[in-house]
């Protein structure tokens, strides 16, 4: 297939460039920074410089080329925050800029779209035990911090389904880790001594590394069934003390700090939100069953190289 990529250069989009090479699809790469030609280059894909949120610059960039799918890997993680502010760029990117990479579908003819979502869009709130699927609410506010980050993986798949003419997909990611991801970010952190854990009862998550979620995304390109969602995950949900825990020994950091639970909250309210009130665990099982997929990193020890 011929693939417009949005989120080359990313934690994600270096090793999806890499995987769709592998799997002998035809990249174009959109990057905002032409210093980053080579990059893209050496992964096997053809670079075109645009800015994802300038929309008629994007189809100016795209005129003329003929392609099979569009895929939206394009976040601001790498900036992020620990707290979540209203200009949030990935807020935009995942409104305007689906928008926007739609538009450039239909510029192209292109009739299948992949875009990025996660896990978190189920809500923040306490799940326990239970084992969430795709038949599960999705896009469930609780009125807490965490609700921004779950209108913008609603917002994504929204404008993805219900677009007309496209055949659309999107990918229920769970917390990134691997090179340049999260785990990357919390250890920067650790090495400050900023203070990254609350005190007490902490929830939980699950995870995905970034080849596992690269490799799902050209699954899903490949097998997906259009109009459908799909939970890309590790095996193993893993609790926030075991995950800053098991980075901070892989990093060879200092041991995390801890804060009172009230004044973790009111430091970073969207961090308390979700290590302390979030339980979140999610099934790959359609993912596995569909798209004959599965991580071949089953936990966090694993891809990180500690098992």
């Amino acid at each position: 297939m011929k693939v417009l990529l949005a989120g080359a250069t990313g934690a994600i989009g270096k090793p999806l460039l890499t995987a769709l090479a592998d799997a002998g699809h035809e990249v174009t790469a959109i990057i905002r920074n032409p210093a980053n030609r080579g990059v893209v280059r050496q992964r096997g894909a053809v670079p075109v410089v645009a800015d994802v949120m300038d929309r008629e610059g994007l189809l100016r960039a795209v005129e003329g080329m003929r392609l099979d799918v569009v895929m939206h890997q394009a976040t601001a993680m790498r900036n992020a925050g620990l707290r979540i502010r209203e200009d949030d760029p990935t807020k935009a990117l995942r409104g305007p800029g689906t928008e926007h990479l739609l538009a450039a579908a239909r510029v192209v003819g292109a009739r299948r779209f992949v875009t990025q979502s996660l896990i978190t869009g189920y809500g923040y709130h306490d799940f326990s035990d239970r084992v969430l699927t795709e038949a599960d609410e999705f896009g469930r506010m609780f009125g807490n911090a965490g609700d921004p980050v779950v209108e913008t993986s609603v917002a994504t798949e929204q404008q993805t389904f219900n677009a007309e003419g496209i055949e659309g997909i999107a990918l229920r990611y769970g917390l990134f880790y691997g090179p340049e991801a999260f785990s990357d970010m919390f250890a920067d952190l650790l090495r400050k001594r900023v203070p990254l854990l609350p005190r007490g009862k902490t929830g939980g998550t699950c995870l995905i590394h970034v080849q596992d979620a690269a490799e799902a995304a050209v699954a899903a390109m490949e097998h997906g069934e259009p109009g459908n969602a799909y939970n890309i995950v590790d095996d193993a949900p893993i609790g926030w003390r075991d995950f800053i825990g098991t980075v901070a020994e892989a990093h060879g950091t200092p041991r995390p700090i801890s804060l009172p639970a009230w004044a973790f909250r009111r430091m970073v309210p969207y961090l308390g939100c979700q290590m302390i009130d979030t339980t979140l665990r999610v099934s790959h099982e359609k993912a596995t069953r569909e798209l004959g997929w599965k991580p071949r990193f089953p936990d966090l020890r694993s891809g990180l190289g500690l098992a």
